[in-house]
């Protein structure tokens, strides 16, 4: 019998939420897909019904896990009328998520190695360019940033954040140094007030 369509959804969200589970423990080399479909209670056949390859499943859990950044850092955003403020709160959820355990060897460690450069830098522009840039240009509409372009200030910015967190990532005392990034990114933005 065939399954329906909400029971398909229910065995990808499991599968996804699994594998996640296994990538941020173990890392993308490390772990089986044996063990997955285990504890999924499936065979390799579904995972590859839905999943072409053990890098289409990393690959899934690569966007859910950019998703969740995404909307972590809307929602931070929002928590302000401000549109400064808003900028300002986007990017320290940004760095705040980004190097959270749950999401340091997805995003920042297996995600450039196993899908290559290429289609790392689509899911962050999808995920967090997007969002950044649209930010962006609302300000420079509202006349608030100085008329450069808009374009090359995101990936100016985002490139700074991506930088910071790696760094960030590699410190004992994350919080502080989240402190010293946002020092930094607040007197970057105020360059571009107008």
């Amino acid at each position: 019998m065939k399954k329906n369509k909400a029971e398909t959804e229910r065995t990808i969200q499991s599968l996804i939420e699994i594998a996640r589970q296994h990538f941020t423990e173990y890392g993308y080399a490390n772990i089986a897909l044996e063990r997955v479909v285990k504890e999924a209670g499936l065979t390799r056949g579904a995972l590859y019904h839905h999943f072409k390859n053990k890098k289409g499943l990393f690959l899934a859990v690569f966007e859910a896990v950019q998703k969740e950044v995404g909307e972590y850092v809307e929602a931070a955003a929002a928590i302000s009328d401000n549109d400064w403020q808003q900028l300002i709160n986007g990017c320290q959820a940004f760095l705040e998520s980004a190097v959270e355990s749950h999401n340091q060897r997805i995003l920042l460690i297996d995600g450039p190695a196993v899908l290559g450069w290429e289609t790392f830098r689509k899911m962050d522009e999808k995920y967090s360019m997007n969002a950044l840039k649209e930010q962006l240009q609302l300000m420079q509409e509202k006349d608030l940033i100085k008329p450069v372009s808009v374009e090359a200030m995101t990936h100016c910015l985002s490139g700074a954040m991506n930088e910071a967190v790696l760094w960030i990532a590699d410190s004992l005392h994350q919080k502080d140094v989240i402190d010293e990034a946002m020092v930094v990114l607040r007197n970057l933005l105020e360059g571009l007030r107008k």
